[in-house]
Order: C-alpha cells, then structure tokens, then sequence
C-alpha cells in the first residue's frame, strides 16, 4: 500500500531526486535554470565529461590501468599502514560494495592489493596496498599529474584555481553529507573492524 506524503515511511524513503521535484517557488513553479546557468552547466558536463576521457586515455596507455584503479591505489597510499577498512574504501571511491569487490580482486590478482582479514570481526575485511602496488601508483603518478596540470591548471590562473575549489568545495559538501568524499569533514580510520 503506498504510504500517504506525511507519513514517517515515506519521509524515511524519499530520495534526493524526488525531494529536489519538491523544490517549487511559493507559487508552485518548477525553477528552470536561467540562459546564464544553462551555458554554466553545459560547460561544467562538457568539460568533466572530456577531462575524464582524456584522463582514463593516459593511465590506460601510459600505465595500464583504469582511473577507478588509480584512485583505489592513491587511496590506500594516503591511508595509514596503506591499509583501509573495504566499507570505507567503497566510500572513499564511490564504488558499490560488489563493483569495489571486483576491483580489488583484479588489482590482488596484479599483487598490487592484498585483503586482510579483521581479527575481531569475521564478516570485515581491510584492503592494503603492497610494496609491489606502491610501485605501480609510484611509476603512474607522473603521467597522471602531467596529464591533470595540462588539462586543467596550466588552463587557468592561481585565483581561478583558488576559486575553483572553493565552488567545488561548496557542491560537494552540499552533496555529501556524512563526509565520506576526500577532503570533506570525516575522513575513515581503521578502529574498526565493522564493515564489507
């Protein structure tokens, strides 16, 4: 049975898609983006869209390697004991449970990422990044830095830089609630066993 828009279940089960078809003027109105916005939007998809393009090109004929790889090894080489709890991991990465699985089972079959089970919880398992792993992130690196300052830094100025991430801050922030992204407010230890 559907439940009725007051009820606790259905504030439980809203998302933010269906939420934001909430989001009306006073008089009910749908706010269209204005002439100047929609150019803003389209250039921010059109730019992230080719920036990513040709930054999965680079690590994948320079090193071998898809971006998601790269920042599962980048990671867990910021993590201490290059070690991460797979829950938070999947988070880190905004990978799925099973797609984060499946990447790290390809990434143990190149000895890059090995699983570590947790001592106090059998149903939790950490990834940690070897030294033969390091080596690869350590050897991509390079390319992969030359690459994002072509692409976006040499582009712009240190002020737009500057301001750049500070829109940027602000978008993910108010996307990201609970701080799971990199660099937002909470960033995951490994205290906890608890987790996928």
């Amino acid at each position: 049975m559907a439940a009725r828009r007051g009820s606790t279940k259905y504030k439980r089960h809203e998302g933010p898609a269906r939420a934001k078809k909430r989001e009306r003027t006073a008089d009910g109105e749908v706010r269209w983006l204005s002439a100047a916005e929609q150019e803003t939007w389209r250039a921010f998809l059109a730019a992230t869209r080719l920036l990513f393009e040709e930054l999965e090109r680079q690590l994948q004929q320079e090193a071998g390697i898809p971006v998601t790889y790269y920042e599962i090894l980048v990671a867990l080489s910021e993590a201490p004991d290059r070690t991460i709890r797979m829950h938070d991991l999947a988070d880190l990465t905004r990978s799925s449970p099973s797609r984060l699985s499946h990447a790290v089972s390809r990434l143990e079959e190149a000895g890059w990422v090995e699983r570590v089970s947790c001592a106090t919880d059998r149903r939790g398992a950490f990834a940690h990044l070897t030294d033969k792993g390091f080596a690869a992130l350590d050897a991509a690196a390079p390319g992969h830095a030359t690459a994002v300052r072509r692409y976006v830094f040499d582009r712009i100025t240190p002020e737009q830089s500057d301001e750049l991430g500070r829109i940027l801050a602000v978008i993910r922030d108010g996307l990201d609630a609970e701080g799971r992204c990199p660099g937002a407010r909470r960033e995951p230890t490994n205290e906890d066993c608890s987790g996928t």
